[in-house]
């Protein structure tokens, strides 16, 4: 890759850029990429508007969190490979460490959390939850055709719940989509700034795709902890479009039947993890830090952490010198649109199953979960406020009941 000379241009100037954003971006996916739009189109000027419009239509185009390698891209773009990982380092190490600390907290001094907080935060999960699916159907789901392959999907993935379930109604959806769905032209668009050779273009790809059929089967022919936690992440980070809260159903199935973490401490991470700035992947570095078995804490937040975000770096470094191409094809946009059809009905079940059935008890339950989705949806309240408050109500409804 090109090298580029100039101020601001080495990795650790990247790094500090992005750990301010780090530190600061609440929101979510779609807030996050407002974000860097302000920052590095208008106020640093790294890249011009049609240029960033560009690079995030390919990272939405790709699997796993759209803004972390709309991160990592800007961070190639800057200061080559070393800029790419110091703009994935800064982003991501604020949430990973609050919510790696959280979960290293509930498991040592449980008894100090106030009664009630935890069970407010799994309501919490139910209105952020709620709300994505709400948002995303609304998007991605506008015809009839859509709508339906989105309620199979659903229906498939509750009668048979299976992470290879979530990976074949995947596939099986942008099968549907190119036989079913009319033909999605695209507009032509910009060359990208960002010089990736084919070469390493294609090295990327394959190393993805080895990892991402050889794990599992280094995974059943040395059946350890460690190789199991690398192959259920990599193949989360690998398989989910629309990152964000897409990547709950997989993440569910990978570690609460085999009993790794408990479904009460998952739900209860995730409503943490809308409550601190970042990629909500960072999500992996709670699960890693909470399992029931060796590694967990420290260690087995960075395994998770490395292992679900790893096929972000190998798919942009892959796909930025074949995007041109992909993007004016018109099959590939087609069948894009099933698969986004299709998550959406992977986290509406994911709503039903763990989140509504382990959150949902009661009629007070049930109110507070409608107030902080309508304090989401209608009041336009931030997550974090929104998860802050549902603790607290959590606390006093178990204070006073």
């Amino acid at each position: 890759m090109r090298e580029m000379a100039g101020p601001d241009r080495g990795p650790w100037a990247v790094f500090l850029v992005f750990l301010r954003l780090g530190l600061t971006s609440f929101g979510g996916p779609v807030a996050h990429i407002g974000y860097f739009r302000d920052e590095f189109v208008t106020r640093r000027q790294w890249l011009s508007e049609r240029s960033y419009a560009d690079l995030v239509a390919l990272c939405q185009f790709l699997p796993g969190p759209a803004s972390s390698q709309v991160g990592i891209a800007l961070g190639l773009s800057r200061a080559g490979y070393g800029g790419a990982l110091a703009a994935w380092a800064g982003f991501t190490l604020p949430s990973a460490v609050a919510l790696t600390l959280f979960a290293i907290g509930i498991a040592t001094h449980a008894e100090a959390i106030p009664p009630g907080v935890l069970q407010g935060l799994k309501i919490a999960a139910v209105a952020v939850v709620a709300q994505a699916v709400w948002g995303m159907a609304r998007s991605l789901c506008p015809d009839t055709a859509r709508v339906s392959m989105m309620a199979a999907a659903t229906c498939c993935v509750l009668l048979l719940p299976s992470a290879w379930v979530q990976v074949g109604v995947i596939a099986a959806a942008a099968a549907i989509g190119l036989a079913a769905l009319p033909a999605r032209e695209a507009a032509p668009q910009d060359a990208l700034p960002i010089t990736v050779g084919r070469r390493a273009g294609v090295l990327a790809l394959g190393l993805f795709a080895a990892l991402l059929i050889g794990l599992p089967m280094l995974s059943a022919l040395f059946p350890t902890q460690t190789m199991a936690m690398v192959d259920a992440f990599y193949r989360a980070g690998a398989l989910v479009f629309g990152g964000g809260h897409v990547v709950l159903p997989l993440l569910q199935s990978a570690v609460v039947p085999s009993g790794w973490v408990a479904s009460d401490s998952f739900l209860a991470g995730y409503g943490a993890a809308q409550a601190v700035p970042g990629p909500l992947f960072t999500f992996a570095a709670f699960l890693g830090a909470s399992m029931n078995d060796a590694p967990s804490g420290w260690l087995g937040a960075f395994i998770c952490l490395l292992a679900i975000f790893a096929p972000s770096f190998l798919l942009v470094v892959g796909a930025l010198p074949f995007w041109e191409r992909l993007r004016r094809n018109t099959r590939t946009q087609t069948a894009l649109a099933g698969i986004n059809a299709a998550v959406v009905g992977l986290l509406l079940a994911a709503l039903y199953d763990p989140v509504w059935t382990s959150a949902i008890h009661g009629p007070a339950d049930f109110g507070l979960a409608l107030l902080a989705l309508v304090a989401l949806l209608f009041w336009k309240l931030p997550p974090w406020l929104v998860v802050t408050a549902s603790g607290l109500a959590g606390w006093a409804a178990n204070a006073l009941l």
